[in-house]
């Protein structure tokens, strides 16, 4: 009697469940600022003065009290001249001081004029325009005020960030320890760009796509990556490699061998040396998807085809990763965009349509749906989520995740 087979779970449902299991991972480096893009911030960045720390010019021009020029244009003598870095004397009552971007607002002075609006006649300066009080000045605190918590932990650092915490002194940043992960493909089809030539290639073969696009996605995770490279079509080779794996890394991936076929082995490897709780989730492309454990290390098989392993790597192992560093925004923005596309055949399972943004602000959609083309990806910009049992019209409206909301 054959083994029966349980239902394909709904992503949300499969997402919820493989979340629960993403632990944080322990420890925290210490890295320097310059390296820290992309890495996960562990701790609260609290600011220790005020961005910026005094009242300062915003352009090149002349500083002054409005209520000296009582008349436009009018003529106040240059007392002093203050660059960048430079102090600052208290403003003498009558007068305007020569000031460039971003040096200090004398005390006293209550508005900037842009140099533009004014002309310089030897000691004096004619002021062209009226300003108006607090014209081009920034504020002291203006970006960040003192005490003032700029960066949250479990924030994903950006270049902008970086830029932040240095305003603020940070030399160094608290960051999670990057997961660990080793990632191996299985089949005895695959071979290696660079190991045999396309027209010497043998009936049957391929080379192996995903694992470039994999271990890409995943050192854009911030993970540190051990490439195991192709595993056989054995189940012994299959097990061997899992076991190796599981002593040094928090995570195995794998792409192929997660089917049903006699010559899939990766259920029953993983069901030897641990157990699987997740197996075949309801959306297209990507339903062949394992999740369970290799001894205390988690396992992540993905399907073979290319679409199918590059879409459940953003919709499952992606929001996993980032949890396991500590991240609290995992689920990616989608916005409603007009469909210039019909799309008849409904689908039992929850579809993700590779599509491409126009310059009508529709979405087009490429014509091959195939889980094997991996062009799709390429020239798509995004992903139409849609649901079960959902035919599209031209011009209806449906969710788009752009390519760009995952795979920062």
């Amino acid at each position: 009697m054959s083994e029966k087979r349980p239902g394909l779970r709904a992503l949300d449902e499969a997402l919820a469940e493989l979340l629960g299991f993403a632990a944080l991972l322990p420890g925290i480096e210490t890295v320097p600022t310059f390296e820290a893009d992309g890495r996960v911030l562990a701790q609260d960045l609290v600011s220790g003065l005020h961005v910026p720390p005094q009242d300062n010019s915003s352009m090149d021009g002349y500083a002054l009290r409005c209520a000296d020029l009582t008349q436009i244009p009018g003529v106040l003598p240059v007392r002093q001249r203050i660059a960048a870095g430079s102090p600052a004397e208290p403003l003498a009552i009558g007068s305007a001081a020569r000031i460039f971007t971003g040096a200090p607002i004398p005390a006293g002075a209550d508005a900037v004029v842009m140099q533009e609006d004014c002309e310089l006649q030897g000691d004096t300066v004619q002021i062209k325009a009226r300003p108006l009080p607090g014209q081009w000045i920034r504020r002291a605190g203006e970006d960040v005020t003192l005490g003032a918590t700029v960066l949250a932990s479990g924030e994903r650092l950006t270049p902008a960030s970086l830029g932040l915490a240095a305003s603020i002194g940070m030399a160094m940043l608290p960051v999670r320890r990057r997961p660990r992960v080793a990632l191996f493909s299985t089949g005895d089809e695959l071979v290696m760009p660079g190991q045999v030539a396309p027209a010497d290639m043998k009936p049957g073969a391929i080379y192996n796509s995903n694992r470039f696009f994999l271990r890409a996605l995943l050192l854009r995770l911030g993970c540190e990556v051990s490439d195991l490279g192709i595993v056989p079509d054995r189940l012994d080779a299959t097990r061997e490699a899992l076991r190796a794996a599981a002593q040094a890394h928090d995570l195995i991936l794998t792409s192929g061998g997660v089917s049903v076929g006699e010559e899939d082995h990766i259920k029953p490897a993983v069901q030897s040396l641990g157990e699987l709780t997740l197996w075949q989730i309801a959306i297209k492309p990507g339903k062949p998807f394992a999740y369970g454990h290799v001894q205390d290390t988690h396992f992540i098989g993905l399907p073979g085809n290319p679409v199918s392993s590059y879409v459940t790597f953003l919709l499952l192992v992606r929001p996993f990763l980032l949890k396991l560093q500590g991240v609290r925004e995992l689920a990616p923005v989608s916005v409603q965009a007009q469909a210039h596309f019909d799309w008849p055949r409904a689908d039992r399972r929850r579809e993700f349509l590779r599509v491409r943004r126009n310059g009508a602000g529709g979405l087009d959609l490429f014509p091959n749906q195939s889980s094997g083309v991996l062009t799709s990806a390429v020239w798509g910009d995004g992903l139409v989520d849609n649901a079960p049992g959902q035919t599209i019209q031209h011009g209806d409206s449906v969710r788009f995740i752009s390519f760009a909301e995952v795979l920062r």
